[in-house]
């Protein structure tokens, strides 16, 4: 023991750390990464893989879209969908997962009554008119009214306002599950939030009830949880599947379900009980009270019907008799659209389903509490046993040993899972004990020296050399064989470099050619970019690759607009030493891409293709027709939300049959003006009009604009077009899309 102390010293202190993270005292990332990674494994492996036909989500569908118009619709056929669902169909329940914050004026009620009150007040015959029509009219009130005596449960969300803002609360909310003080003197961590978008007060009022449909988001953006009971204004309100699943049972009381024992920090809650007399259900949750989703399989578990097809009886009586209806959307274009363990690209209104699925079947995992003591006790019997086994034991005995612990470990934890329904962490398990294997294995040898040499080797003449310092912190993560990843890439031009060229000799070109890409270079590093290579004038750069970067679209962005500002800058020394202007184009687009070694046995390079560079390509090359400065793709405009956002327009370039819609940063949020949000919010009304073909409230808008920004050529581009096409009509199935035929 005395000639192994160091090595169970450290052994010691390496199982501390890994105690310290599941007691709660400090969180190690890693670790978390791996137990959500583990989690998500266990579920795919354990997918019934089976339909529950109770239950069937009504699609707001891109068919639906396009057959009954876009979204949001008029209340009225809302209205008439509930009779056709409950009269027509004899459906059990209705749950909506969309929420309805904003009054409906679709139907012109308010102009009618504008007129009456003006220019038609002293028509009598026009006020008779309008009083019968009034009742038909008034869609928000018919809509509540077929909600009255229904089993239809409204959706809507909670959210926290930003720090130093007040709240911000629309709609009314439906009663609270639990009064306040319900929980006092216990302990629990509840979710809360400070704001809410809820339905109209006439709607809640109608139906029977509602809940929130907040999943709760992982640190990595996945979804595995759902909170049953949040908690708002001291008050306690229900989860969507919860108040669903209520309705289905016929609206039993919900009893909070506490452990017998109840220690100092520990709230005890461990459980929801619906007391029903079929019987109760039990719904476990966690400290948070929060339940795991109980996926049933991929995207597309449960039956999907287009919601046109029932306001069209289309669907068999069958497929939606004594049914559990959901209404909920899978168009991207509606942003309900989430990750989870089966599937990247989920819609929401599935996951509410496998959750309601869930608690009427009881299938559903458990993660208690009192969890993070058993994960404790179980890590201080490894941590404690293999510290001091392993320096005992010879290479190939330890190593046994250690495979025999992992083994236990699993089949432990797994059995747990399949018989027990209990989801006990297993990162934490697993890590210590490669760790401790690890650590006596590779005790007094040291390879970073090594490791730094050989990532300066590969990458020095790639990346500057702040990155390559950092890679060689972390060498597992680079690697030059070709990899398929999320990357932003950038292009820039100079605007007429022809004519600028020929204006000089060879000397004074070469000069001025390294006066604007030094700083511009410069600036790529700054934020973390990669130049993949100079074409002349143009520069191409990268993000992402080949260090990950998390941020790679809003870096590319501000390496953009920061180009812009430089060029700027340095017009009055230029125009000093008798040089041209130097204005350049940016195109940036994000996607997935190969990126890595490329080349041959001749000449090889760190690069990127794909079509997202050649997107990119193309968005640099048009900036000159809208006399934009720089131009993103719509990918790139969603995964960098931080910025103000110009819609340029839709557009097909060239080599791509697929339409894209394409935007100008014009800066970070906060940082632009009141009078530019403006003009922005004025232009987004023209560019509707346009694809809307109503030339004549475009044209109006676009000469507002014109007055605003005379000099924009972006405006006298739609002027133009509008003029165009008022002669010439595109047709009622134009998409309002641009062909480019050049690159």
């Amino acid at each position: 023991m005395k000639k192994h102390a160091l090595l169970i010293g450290l052994g010691l202190l390496a199982m501390a750390l890994f105690l310290g993270d599941a007691a709660g005292l400090y969180g190690l990332g890693f670790v978390k990464v791996f137990d959500a990674k583990l989690y998500d494994y266990r579920m795919l492996l354990s997918l019934p893989h089976s339909t529950d036909d109770r239950i069937v989500i009504l699609d707001i569908d891109e068919k639906s879209l396009k057959q009954e118009g876009r979204w949001p619709w008029g209340r009225d056929k809302l209205a008439a969908l509930m009779d056709d669902l409950f009269d027509h169909y004899g459906v059990a329940t209705v749950g909506f997962d969309v929420v309805f914050a904003e009054p409906d004026t679709s139907s012109g009620l308010n102009v009618l009554q504008d007129l009456g009150r003006k220019q038609l007040k002293d028509v009598a015959q026009f006020h008779a008119v309008l009083d019968q029509l009034q009742p038909t009219l008034e869609y928000d009130a018919l809509f509540a009214g077929k909600l009255k005596q229904r089993n239809v449960v409204l959706g809507y969300y909670f959210s926290n306002s930003e720090a130093g803002a007040p709240p911000s609360r629309s709609g009314a909310l439906p009663p609270p599950v639990f009064a306040p003080n319900t929980f006092r003197g216990r302990a629990i961590d509840f979710v809360q939030w400070d704001s809410y978008g809820a339905n109209l007060p006439a709607l809640q009022a109608g139906a029977a009830s509602a809940g929130h449909f907040n999943p709760l988001v992982d640190f990595d953006g996945i979804v595995r949880r759902i909170p049953m009971v949040v908690q708002h204004e001291g008050a306690y309100y229900e989860a969507l599947s919860l108040a669903v699943a209520r309705s289905v049972l016929g609206w039993p009381k919900l009893v909070p379900g506490f452990a017998s024992g109840q220690n100092e920090g520990y709230g005890g809650l461990e459980w929801l009980t619906l007391e029903s007399e079929q019987g109760n259900l039990t719904i476990p949750v966690d400290g948070q009270a929060s339940t795991l989703v109980p996926y049933r399989g991929l995207r597309g578990a449960f039956k999907y019907i287009p919601v046109t097809d029932v306001l069209q009886h289309k669907v068999a009586l069958p497929e939606l008799q004594n049914k559990i209806v959901l209404v909920g959307t899978s168009a991207p274009g509606l942003m309900d659209m989430r990750s989870t363990p089966v599937g990247e690209i989920y819609p929401g209104v599935e996951v509410h389903a496998n959750m309601i699925s869930g608690i009427l079947s009881q299938n559903l995992k458990q993660s208690p509490p009192y969890l993070v003591g058993a994960n404790v006790v179980l890590l201080l019997l490894l941590g404690l046993s293999l510290s001091l086994l392993l320096p005992l034991l010879t290479p190939v005995r330890g190593m046994l040993v250690a495979l025999g612990a992992l083994t236990a470990d699993v089949a432990f934890n797994r059995a747990l899972w399949d018989y027990a329904d209990i989801a006990m962490p297993l990162a934490g398990g697993l890590l210590l004990i490669v760790v401790l294997f690890g650590l006596n294995m590779s005790f007094g040898y040291f390879v970073e020296s090594r490791a730094k040499k050989q990532i300066t080797g590969l990458f020095g003449q790639y990346v500057p050399g702040e990155l390559v310092d950092e890679m060689a912190k972390h060498p597992e993560s680079v690697s030059m064989e070709g990899d398929s990843r999320e990357m932003s890439i950038l292009f820039s031009d100079v605007r007429g470099f022809t004519t600028i060229s020929e204006g000089l000799d060879p000397k004074e070109l070469s000069l001025l050619m390294n006066e604007f890409l030094t700083p511009l270079s410069r600036i790529v590093y700054e934020q973390r970019g990669t130049i993949d290579k100079y074409m002349g004038d143009c520069i191409m750069a990268f993000w992402g690759a080949p260090l990950a970067d998390p941020e790679h679209a809003q870096h590319a962005i501000l390496a953009g607009l920061k180009m812009q500002r430089t060029l700027a800058e340095l017009q009055p020394h230029f125009k000093a030493r008798g040089w041209p202007e130097i204005r350049v184009g940016v195109g940036v687009n994000t996607g997935r891409v190969s990126v890595g070694n490329m080349g041959s046995e001749v000449r090889i390079a760190y690069t990127v293709m794909g079509d997202a560079v050649n997107l990119a390509s193309r968005l640099e090359g048009i900036t000159k027709e809208y006399g934009s400065q720089i131009l993103v793709g719509e990918t790139t405009r969603q995964a960098a939300p931080g910025f103000v956002y110009r819609e340029v327009d839709r557009v097909r370039v060239k080599g791509k049959e697929k339409p894209v819609a394409i935007f100008e940063p014009l800066g970070l949020t906060g940082e632009v003006g009141q009078a530019m949000l403006d003009e922005i919010k004025l232009f987004h009304q023209a560019l509707r009009a346009y694809r809307k073909q109503e030339w004549d409230k475009a044209e109006l808008d676009l000469l507002s604009l014109h007055n605003m920004a005379p000099n924009s050529k972006l405006y006298q581009v739609y002027a133009e077009r509008v003029a165009y096409y008022r002669s010439n009509p595109p047709g009622e199935n134009w998409d309002g899309v641009f062909i480019f035929k050049t690159k």
